[in-house]
């Protein structure tokens, strides 16, 4: 899988979970002390998130890490 749907595929889950927890871009943003625009940007696939940053979205939206790649167990 090439990078860049790597990375459009993790956005498209934080999406899914964010909105499965009713939080806007901006208050997750709020919650995870990131700014709204480099979230919209995760969710978009423009970015290349640290760890540490994964690990601020994640503890925001109260799921663990490992709950953004449970698409890749469905990837071929």
């Amino acid at each position: 899988m090439k990078i860049e749907n790597v990375r459009l595929a993790f956005g498209n889950r934080v999406r899914e979970l964010r909105k499965n927890a009713g939080f806007t871009q901006e208050e997750l943003a709020d919650a995870a002390e990131l700014d709204r625009s480099y979230v919209g940007s995760v969710e978009r696939g423009e970015r290349n998130l640290s760890i540490e940053n994964v690990c601020r979205l994640a503890n925001a939206i109260g799921v663990s890490p490992a709950e953004f790649f449970s698409w890749w167990r469905d990837t071929p």
